[in-house]
């Protein structure tokens, strides 16, 4: 079996990388030619008034100063060098020395970023020409936070942008949500456009995050119409860095640290575990397995008191480490007139905290530019990734569906101590545990034996041809294309809780490829013109794209020798894996046309009509239009004054679409299950072997489609030392694709078709401000805050709700979690309302025989769910919704809502002399959360002896405890009660995302 490195000395490590990145970052220094001399200037305004705090920095390098109360400086610097001139509120400049010793330089005033280039649908434009709604990502700010994925670092850096991570491993997907949820049941993630090539289902780890040049993010339907029927989530839009004209410069970074689990779950203690689990069975004797009196007092001849000071096994920190993380990037740019270039090459080795994860990337980019002629040019933006991510996912679980065979019920849950056991961590079973129906195992064993690799190697490359028929009309034309492949190895030995003795599978393997090929194929002609006061830009085009994957692989348990691994696979008994092959494709015609006049009153118009292959061919094409428009008040002769530096008013309607549907949803499903008995009949008394169909197909299936409103102002106070920006927007989706109910006689049970509709509609704020900026000390902030209601508008006839089930268990696996109801929001959580527990006060009470008090719930006290003879002092007691004494299914109702209320981001940026500080907060309000760990580690709902439980559930009801409302041990057993609002929690949070210190070194 391949070795893993599960446990070292983290400093050893974090130091032997530290030497290595110092020494790679010194190597340039040392090399310098040792010509430099001394050059001084001045730099001044347009006014010639001197400028204090003005960064003098030599091109491609760190060295710089700042110039002093007169606006002087000295810098040390060779001949070849160039010096860049940057202070806020101005134009930077950039000169070159030469044979210069002084170089004095004015720098124009810049009242704000307004003429900053937005990259948008086939085109760009001056960030003050925006009719959207369009935000673009502070790189600056992003790039101080050490991540391995550009959208690790999103959440909370754009108003009306969510994000959120599927099981925290390294290497995981990130969800991003834009504006809420528009569907139901089909993907809400943005179409992701890197560097012209869109992209699906992005895998955003293929992208060094140090490569991106800017992200923008297309909010509003005028902004993403021109992407059609892949606009409707949003459209994230990538540039990566290109060369510039200059001599090469090298950069090299390095970055390394160590992660470690800021907050273990507080467990139950050795004394309170033995207490409640004599509580739990107070039994003298059990069979399969022996009672808790055997196992802790008649057993080693023990009282609970003797538990009291034993201490308890911490498997929390036996299945965690330090774990180390470690990036080095180094890069390469520069250019002539006719060449630009820009390579790069990144090495990414994170660690992850639990014992044998990690993820590795190597990734490398090239991105030219030629410029053949003074109308002809070509260029290349290519990316090759290799991914390794190794390690157990800790929200899996198998076993036939039990909750048991999760990693983290046997780390939470595993029994803190055993008598007569000096090393529980050697021993794989808990020999007191019940394995036909417990499927713990020792937690470290199963971490340290699993193998479960997964390996993607991913190639993109994207050209592209640009004439310029005249300075007025252009011709621009890309070819591009992805090869994935993906490839998961998986082995679970006798020592892992997927291939453990009493797995009906046994030792077992298997081996998954999923790969894809997608190219794109996109021309597009620009005319632009000025006239006067009035530009034009017209946009026309037509692309093609399609997409084929295919998938294979091999299933093999009852391994008899589990030393060879994969080797061995010819000795399992095969299961059956079925080979796929799919494939899509897109042809689109598209148009834009803008108008600006003075740069003061603009209007933008698109249209795109998108054929699909997904859908059935009378509804292969669907149209898409939007159109926008603002006025720049602030130029009006009328209102210019010195407080407002700009003040912009927008408003747009556009139409977008959701493909987001399985290749040939459309059409009805077949499958041979290869079996004797169903995947045959019997014709001329023989066996004939037959298919089934398994999904029913829909012939009239479409388009999903949303309409969107968006309104918006922009304003800048005092050269634009303070910035805000305010929209507010309404979305409403229609044609839903969702899962309708069938009648039984059908033979189905459901069936995808377009039925209802959802509204989302909000707020979003942000805001810039700089504080202070002078000499030695600057501050500048930048927040936002944005506010999503959604509701759904309608489902298909006669049906007011749609239910949602989240298989983790299979006791679990037919109850409702989620629901949807018309005319409220979607994402709310569904079951009984918990009132907390019955008190002494709710029964009648009477002695019997044997001189014992019985309890009989009173008449006029609901029940539980339980039978009313049953119902004990300390059960957990729920509302009773429709009054009728019993509490059952039809007492389900809304028992949380996992939408926030508003979201929000907090930057602050320091700078003192060579010291610069970034702190970024983030935070979400007012979202609730199913916590489902605690219906098995606070209370046992799924009623497992020998199960550890949080310490929270030490405030149970108990007779000395009367008033409590944490139900009493067993006080609620079963997964018929469901779910109940016991298990929700506020979601609401704050979060110090990430501080960053640094010093600027002069050399």
């Amino acid at each position: 079996m391949k070795k893993m490195n599960l446990k070292y000395q983290p400093s050893q490590k974090v130091l032997k990388h530290l030497f290595v990145g110092i020494f790679f970052m010194i190597i340039p220094f040392l090399a310098q030619a040792q010509d430099k001399r001394t050059i001084s200037g001045v730099v001044t305004d347009e006014k010639k008034d001197p400028l204090p705090g003005v960064t003098v920095t030599i091109k491609g390098t760190k060295d710089a100063v700042l110039t002093d109360f007169n606006g002087q400086y000295i810098i040390k610097a060779e001949s070849r060098d160039q010096l860049v001139f940057t202070y806020v509120g101005f134009e930077s400049f950039t000169t070159a020395i030469g044979d210069k010793k002084n170089v004095n330089v004015t720098l124009k005033s810049s009242t704000s970023n307004l003429d900053e280039i937005v990259v948008i649908g086939y085109g760009s434009v001056k960030r003050k020409d925006l009719t959207g709604s369009v935000s673009s990502v502070n790189m600056s700010d992003l790039n101080k936070t050490p991540v391995r994925s550009f959208d690790e670092a999103l959440a909370g850096r754009v108003a009306g942008v969510q994000v959120t991570s599927s099981d925290g491993r390294p290497g995981s997907g990130i969800n991003i949500v834009i504006r809420g949820n528009n569907s139901v049941t089909q993907a809400n993630s943005p179409l992701y456009v890197i560097d012209g090539f869109l992209i699906e289902d992005s895998n955003n780890n293929v992208i060094n995050p140090s490569d991106i040049e800017s992200i923008d993010i297309l909010k509003d339907a005028s902004a993403t119409a021109i992407y059609g029927a892949r606009g409707a989530n949003g459209v994230v839009v990538i540039q990566t860095k290109r060369g510039k004209e200059g001599k090469p410069v090298f950069t090299f970074s390095s970055t390394i640290g160590v992660q470690e689990m800021s907050k273990k779950m507080d467990v139950m203690s050795t004394y309170e575990f033995v207490k409640y689990q004599l509580e739990y069975n107070p039994a003298a004797t059990s069979t399969p397995v022996k009672s808790p009196t055997e196992i802790y007092l008649t057993g080693p001849g023990k009282t609970l008191e003797d538990y009291r000071n034993v201490g308890s096994t911490d498997w929390q920190d036996l299945v965690t480490r330090a774990a180390l993380y470690q990036n080095n990037n180094l890069s390469i740019t520069g250019g002539t007139k006719k060449l630009k270039y820009a390579f790069s090459g990144s090495h990414t080795d994170q660690d992850g905290i639990l014992l044998n994860s990690n993820y590795l990337r190597y990734q490398g980019r090239v991105n030219l530019d030629y410029k053949i002629t003074d109308k002809l040019k070509i260029g290349i933006n290519s990316n090759y990734s290799r991914l390794k991510q190794t390690g157990l996912d800790p929200t899996m679980s198998t076993s036939g569906g039990s909750g048991t065979s999760n990693l983290m019920v046997s780390v939470w849950g595993s029994r803190p101590y055993t008598p007569n056991v000096e090393n529980p961590e050697d021993e794989f079973f808990d020999p007191n545990v019940n394995s036909a129906t417990d499927y713990r195992v020792n937690p470290v064993m199963n971490l340290k034996n699993t193998y479960n690799v997964a390996t993607t190697s991913n190639i993109g490359v994207n050209g592209y041809l640009e004439y310029q028929f005249t300075k007025d009309l252009k011709l621009r034309s890309t070819l591009g294309f992805i090869e994935n492949d993906f490839e998961r190895d998986e082995f679970y030995n006798s020592k892992t809780a997927y291939g453990r003795p009493g797995n009906p599978n046994g030792v077992n393997g298997k081996i998954t490829n999923n790969n894809y090929n997608n190219w794109l194929n996109e021309n597009t002609l620009t005319w632009d013109k000025k006239i006067g006061k009035s530009r034009f830009t017209a946009l026309g085009g037509f692309t093609a794209q399609k997409q084929k994957s295919w998938s294979n692989g091999r299933s093999v348990i009852q391994l008899p020798n589990e030393d060879l691994m994969f080797d061995g696979f010819d000795q399992g008994v095969a299961l059956r894996v079925d080979p796929t092959e799919s494939e899509w494709t897109m042809a689109s015609f598209l148009t834009r046309i803008n108008y600006s006049y003075d740069s003061k009153y603009m209007l933008t118009a698109s249209y795109r009509a998108d054929g699909s292959s997904k859908f059935p061919s009378k509804n292969h094409w669907g149209y898409f239009p939007s159109a926008a428009a603002s006025w720049k008040f602030s130029e009006e002769k009328f209102l210019k004054n010195k407080v407002l530096s700009e003040g912009k008013i927008r408003l747009s309607y556009g139409q977008t679409g959701n493909n987001r549907v399985g290749d040939f949803d459309y059409l009805t499903t077949y499958y041979n299950p290869a079996n004797p008995i169903f995947g045959t009949y019997t014709f001329d008394k023989n066996y004939v072997v037959g298919v089934a169909a398994t999904k029913l197909g829909n012939s009239d299936l479409k388009w999903e489609t949303t309409e969107q409103i968006d309104a918006g102002i922009d304003l800048g106070f005092f050269k634009q030392r303070v910035v805000l920006s305010a929209d507010v927007y309404r979305k409403t989706t229609k044609d839903l694709l969702l899962k309708t109910q069938l009648p039984l006689s059908s033979g189905f049970t459901t069936a995808i078709k377009n039925i209802g509709s959802v509204e989302n509609k909000g707020l979003e704020l942000s805001l810039t401000t700089k504080n202070i900026i002078n000499k030695d000390f600057s501050w500048t902030t930048s927040a936002n805050i944005a506010f999503n209601k959604n509701k759904l508008l309608s489902l298909a006839e006669g049906q007011d709700k749609l239910e949602t089930i989240i298989p983790w268990d299979f006791n679990w696996s037919t109850v409702s979690t989620y629901v949807a109801r018309v005319g409220e929001p979607l994402g709310q959580m569904y079951g009984f309302e918990y009132l907390g527990t019955y008190k002494y006060e709710d029964f009648n009470t009477s002695v019997n025989g044997s001189g014992t008090t019985v309890y009989s719930l009173k008449p006029e006290i609901a029940t539980n769910g339980n039978t009313r003879a049953n119902i004990q002092p300390g059960d957990a007691k729920f509302k009773d919704q429709n009054g009728d004494g019993v509490v059952n299914a039809k007492d389900y109702t809304t028992i949380g809502n996992g939408n926030p209320v508003h979201t929000s981001g907090f930057t602050n940026n320091f700078t003192y002399k060579n010291f610069d500080l970034n702190v970024f907060f983030q935070w979400s309000y007012g979202n609730d959360i199913m916590n489902a760990n605690r219906i098995i580690f606070d209370g046992n709902q799924k009623a497992q002896e020998g199960l550890n439980q949080f310490t929270s559930y030490q405030n149970r009801w108990t007779p000395d405890n009367p008033n409590s409302d944490v139900f009493r041990t067993r006080g609620l057993v079963g997964s018929s009660v469901g779910y109940s609002s016991y298990y929700v929690e506020d979601g609401s949070y704050l979060r110090l995302k990430s501080v960053a210190l640094g010093y600027n070194l002069s050399f």
